[in-house]
């Protein structure tokens, strides 16, 4: 079951959150976002209740939304659940009056993006050595854009 995201939330997320990347977002930083009015998030409890384990997390403003991260657990990955949480959660954007979303990822994030290009996204630009990784060589990022509705 996907439902809204809340701020008693932040801990489920953040603990999902560092399992999908380098440095992941601590609890604070999900109290933040969730306290954010043009912040919205979705999140998957299995059955509808326990523990999530997958997310969505976008900010709006006017009829542009960003899409700032989605991520889910490695023993959920690859049965589609990023697809469901994203369907749902742009249609909830959709509905606050976004008629775009925009997002960045990892040139070499492979699965992120064949999930982006099938929800219909195009590339519009890149920043050279955006995502910084210790010890490894930074990322460019990928600019993405979809319409909505």
């Amino acid at each position: 079951m996907i439902v809204a995201a809340r701020s008693a939330d932040a801990d489920a997320l953040a603990a999902i959150h560092v399992t999908g990347f380098e440095r992941g977002w601590d609890v604070a930083e999900f109290e933040r976002l969730l306290a954010d009015r043009a912040v919205l998030g979705h999140l998957a409890r299995p059955g509808g209740r326990g523990v999530p384990n997958g997310f969505a997390l976008s900010r709006i403003v006017l009829d542009e939304a960003e899409l700032l991260t989605v991520a889910v657990l490695p023993s959920a990955r690859g049965a589609g659940l990023a697809r469901a949480i994203l369907t749902l959660h742009f249609g909830r954007l959709a509905g606050r009056g976004a008629r775009t979303v925009f997002l960045e990822v990892a040139e070499d994030n492979a699965p992120a993006l064949k999930l982006y290009h099938r929800f219909g996204f195009a590339e519009i630009g890149r920043r050279a050595g955006y995502y910084k990784r210790p010890g490894r060589t930074p990322a460019t990022a990928i600019v993405m854009r979809r319409p909505l509705g």
